[in-house]
């Protein structure tokens, strides 16, 4: 491998990392663009693509984020507080 080939393929990591790195930026449950959620407000929502809890074998409160499209097929993002059951049972 010669020199112009090893400085391709390392730029080509470090882009590729750069991507995957800002792709788990964007999927923060706390991410500063996501909507709080608050009691009573409508949601316009369409179709839900993702809902993600912070923490994924929790019992009890945890903060939640759901991922939807809204009526005019934009991609929508609300965080809101919600109830965890997965890890209040002994398997």
């Amino acid at each position: 491998m010669n020199l112009k080939q090893f400085a391709s393929a390392a730029l080509f990591a470090v882009f590729g990392l750069a991507a995957v790195a800002a792709q788990a930026s964007t999927s923060s449950i706390n991410d500063a663009s996501v909507m709080q959620y608050r009691y009573g407000e409508h949601l316009d929502v369409q179709k839900v693509l993702s809902v993600k809890n912070d923490q994924h074998h929790a019992c009890g409160v945890v903060n939640t984020r759901m991922d939807y499209l809204d009526s005019h097929g934009q991609p929508q993002s609300v965080r809101y507080i919600s109830y965890a059951t997965s890890g209040c049972h002994d398997n």
